[in-house]
């Protein structure tokens, strides 16, 4: 979930802290991609028939391909991405995952009972609601990457921190994700639909956290506070405080604590067990890779095993993956523009990112 409702706060009460921007425009940057968001955009694209992508021993590939062809697609806009995998989640988020387990629940029964009535239209929806990144998803993920060349960050925890990590430590520019929890988490600049298929005709939307508190006149600390009750995952919020009264609360009192003592709390129900203290401790605070133990380094395509991995046992073209291939060479071969030379081209084609 993120932040719940961060975008449109930020839209109606701090519209300088975005921007629309086109892919070219981050030509050169490293950004840290959150892989479980784009694996899951990825598992969640059917095809007209509304059928998730399966070869033909009937595994689903659709985050294969994903990953495959829109990695290519960045580094050819030169872009060096850095991919971020989850750790373990926190234990404050149980109550969010056991959440999305009813929910899965519920769309199971909504699933059969659409397919019950040939209700098509149900039937994709429920069956969207059902996807969930599993470990193999991720292994296979890994496993492509490291073919690729491309370097990828096992978090220890929530991928979303460990994005906003590399970003504060200047690894990176930017954090790719939908999750806007990466902007409360610290990442200066985030990048929403980077992954997104062309066809799906999304601008990239860019936000910018300094400019964000700048407008809303709030520090790092009281943005953090605000994201909390707004609604996160990892405590619930105050029930009857919407978005414009929590902006107002936060301006006038400061902090979650100084709000409980003023508001009519008759009015304003808290919940039973609350822990936003521990909440606001992990947002400052995440369990991270240390800065100096993170290597983020470019190595050579294995085109032999990649070939054998998505064509000999995905069950890939030969001829769209050799294609590919060859996309992502020339892209860091420096047969692009001359300043995509510059990034990518070194005698052993590996890249360091430095």
């Amino acid at each position: 979930m993120g932040i719940h409702g961060l975008s449109k706060v930020i839209g109606d009460h701090a519209p300088s802290g975005s921007k629309e921007n086109e892919i070219k425009n981050y030509f050169g940057r490293k950004i840290a991609i959150d892989a479980s968001m784009s694996i899951y955009q990825f598992l969640i694209a059917v095809r007209s028939d509304g059928s998730q992508l399966t070869n033909e021993a009937g595994e689903i590939t659709s985050h294969l391909m994903g990953m495959f062809y829109r990695t290519i697609r960045m580094v050819e806009n030169g872009i060096k991405p850095v991919y971020v995998f989850d750790g373990k989640p926190p234990h404050m988020k149980s109550g969010e995952l056991a959440k999305r387990k009813e929910r899965r629940e519920e769309a199971q029964k909504g699933l059969a009972q659409a397919e019950e009535t040939g209700d098509a239209e149900s039937m994709e929806k429920f069956s969207r609601r059902l996807v969930k990144v599993t470990p193999e998803h991720n292994a296979e993920c890994k496993k492509l990457l490291k073919l690729m060349g491309v370097p990828y960050v096992e978090a220890p925890c929530e991928a979303e921190a460990q994005c906003a990590a590399l970003v504060k430590t200047g690894k990176v520019y930017a954090t790719g994700t939908e999750d806007m929890d990466a902007l409360t988490f610290g990442s200066s600049v985030l990048l929403r639909h980077l992954t997104f298929s062309e066809a799906r005709k999304m601008p990239i939307r860019e936000f910018y956290l300094d400019r964000i508190l700048t407008e809303l006149e709030l520090s790092h600390d009281e943005f953090i506070d605000l994201c909390i009750l707004l609604g996160c995952d990892y405590c619930d919020s105050i029930k009857g405080i919407g978005p414009k009264r929590a902006i107002d609360l936060i301006k006038q009192y400061k902090s979650i604590e100084e709000i409980v003592k003023h508001i009519d709390t008759k009015k304003y129900t808290l919940p039973e067990e609350w822990p936003y203290q521990e909440a606001r401790e992990l947002f400052k605070n995440p369990e991270v890779i240390k800065d100096e133990d993170v290597e983020l380094k470019w190595e050579n395509t294995n085109e032999d095993e990649l070939i054998q991995y998505l064509v000999e046992e995905k069950g890939f073209s030969e001829d769209r993956i050799r294609s590919g291939i060859k996309k992502l060479a020339k892209a860091r071969k420096g047969s692009t523009p001359r300043t995509t030379r510059f990034l990518f081209q070194s005698s052993s084609f590996s890249e360091s990112f430095k």
